[in-house]
């Protein structure tokens, strides 16, 4: 490990009780401040002085793309929901009288998108494991109590129902014991994936309470911890000068002894969030470690729906030894209508940027779908028996066997998901008589 030259500001949040006190906020024009107060209290909102100060230009704000991922703002409700909202407000309408009217409104947002709560969930020994997904053969996602919130909440996040207090909703668990027997019922997983909220949000003692005991639980089929975070955007001395960073490091260097692959699962959603040296050093930090950096990000409409912008990220990324690896599409949930594009508008910004990177930088995969039969990737417009189609295919699926196949759906330039897309040959898409089994378990 390095030694650590950065200077580490004292770090401090921003939510919705405190969020006036940041001083460019006063700049801001009325409408914008009631933008947040309203708009908060249905879609979950924090963030932090790194964010506020290094990654915000405050000169182009509201409009700035920053800025829009991190602060409410009033288009990311509908307006019968902004309304809603903004009436009780008005009148003054007790805690629970609000609370009840927002939680309504996320009911109707959609907030497990791809039958997560419904189809994902598995159990052992007849104990439903609400902290855990299993969705494809050979990963496990896990979400430990103590990760469930972040450094910052970006405003287009699916997992927005971990953050707002309604538990019925919420992925968590802490019982270690319970994943790792899962796990060793199952040796058809490979890869167990920590996400949240943030796993990097928990000090090193508590994410060692889970990573010790699969390590020393030595399940070979295991080969790979993948974890997922946001940190490296939004806190990067998470990984050089907190308290605990070089614990953090060296429990990272020890996942790596084990004989496991260790992949660092890095959202990046726009090239200014890599420009800091904080995230230049936390960057080598890791990779010092032996684990490797992945990167993704959704293609988000107010932010990086730009073919430019991706190609200067991911020649960045591979500049600063990371690997690109997915480009999502906004999923269907929370505030979709105001960040999803076209699913051939986003096939064309990942064709005109993937072709000016060179192949180091082609690793990244998408535009992909995380949908209910799987990662369903567009593979862009086609001509078939002189018939313009959209075609598909799927990077990961329920059911192995869909994995790779070409299949065809009826050109259209508005869908923004695979639930708008016809079938272009057939009354069904080749894996919906099958899914039905899948989902019906």
């Amino acid at each position: 490990m390095t030694q650590v030259l950065t200077q580490q500001p004292q770090y401090k949040t921003y939510s919705l009780h405190n969020f006036k006190n940041i001083p460019q906020i006063q700049k801001l024009p009325e409408e914008v401040i009631e933008a947040i107060e309203v708009v908060a209290q249905v879609l979950p909102f924090k963030t932090n002085n790194y964010v506020v100060n290094e990654l915000i230009d405050w000169d182009k704000a509201p409009d700035d793309p920053l800025f829009i991922l991190n602060f409410p703002v009033r288009e990311m409700l509908l307006p019968e929901h902004y309304k809603q909202v903004k009436e009780a407000l008005d009148k003054g309408v007790d805690r629970a009288t609000l609370r009840e009217i927002v939680n309504k409104i996320r009911l109707q947002l959609n907030p497990h998108p791809a039958g997560q709560l419904q189809y994902n969930v598995p159990s052992i020994d007849g104990i439903k494991l609400r902290g855990v997904q299993h969705k494809y053969n050979e990963t496990v996602l896990f979400f430990p109590s103590q990760g469930q919130t972040c450094h910052a909440y970006c405003s287009f996040c699916f997992r927005w129902p971990q953050f707002v207090g309604m538990d019925d909703l919420k992925f968590a668990m802490r019982e270690v014991d319970l994943l790792i027997k899962y796990l060793q019922a199952h040796p058809e997983v490979t890869d167990l994936l920590f996400t949240g909220g943030d796993p990097m949000i928990m000090r090193t003692k508590v994410l060692k309470t889970y990573i010790e005991p699969i390590l020393e639980a030595n399940i070979e089929h295991l080969q790979t911890i993948r974890i997922g975070t946001k940190a490296l955007a939004y806190w990067p001395y998470r990984f050089i000068s907190d308290p605990d960073a070089d614990d953090l490091l060296r429990l990272f260097e020890r996942i790596v002894q084990s004989g496991k692959h260790l992949a660092i699962m890095a959202h990046f959603n726009h090239p200014r969030e890599l420009e800091p040296e904080p995230v230049a050093e936390a960057t080598r930090r890791i990779l010092n470690t032996g684990a490797v950096i992945r990167t993704q990000s959704p293609v988000l409409n107010h932010i990086n729906a730009d073919s430019k912008l991706w190609e200067t990220m991911w020649k960045k990324q591979v500049n600063m030894g990371m690997i690109p690896y997915y480009m999502f599409v906004a999923r269907d949930t929370g505030a979709h209508h105001f960040f999803a594009i076209p699913l051939v508008k986003a096939w064309e910004i990942y064709r005109n940027a993937w072709k000016n990177v060179s192949g180091l930088g082609r690793t990244a995969r998408g535009p992909s779908m995380s949908a209910t039969p799987g990662k369903v990737e567009v593979l862009g417009p086609a001509q078939v028996n002189g018939k313009k189609v959209l075609a598909l295919r799927m990077i990961q699926g329920r059911n192995p066997d869909w994995v790779d196949k070409p299949f065809f759906a009826e050109y259209d330039e508005k869908a923004t998901w695979l639930d708008e897309l016809k079938p272009a040959f057939s009354d069904k898409f080749f894996f919906e008589d099958e899914l039905e089994k899948y989902v019906r378990k």
